[in-house]
């Protein structure tokens, strides 16, 4: 199954997202490849840009 982009610009959007993430959580992201991050810091970033999200989304009701 191929990736597509159903939202233009949504990509760019969670870039910035994860990135923001990222810093306000202490992981040190690089621009490109991110396979030597660990596991742990991976899903810590994940579940604080869902919790960002899903606040978003409740703000906006």
């Amino acid at each position: 199954m191929a990736k597509t982009t159903l939202v233009e610009g949504a990509k760019n959007q969670l870039d910035n997202l994860k990135w923001e993430t990222a810093s306000e959580i202490g992981v040190n992201l690089q621009r490109g490849y991110n396979g030597t991050i660990s596991a742990k810091d991976a899903g810590r970033i994940g579940g604080n840009m869902v919790r960002k999200l899903i606040q978003k989304a409740e703000q906006s009701l």
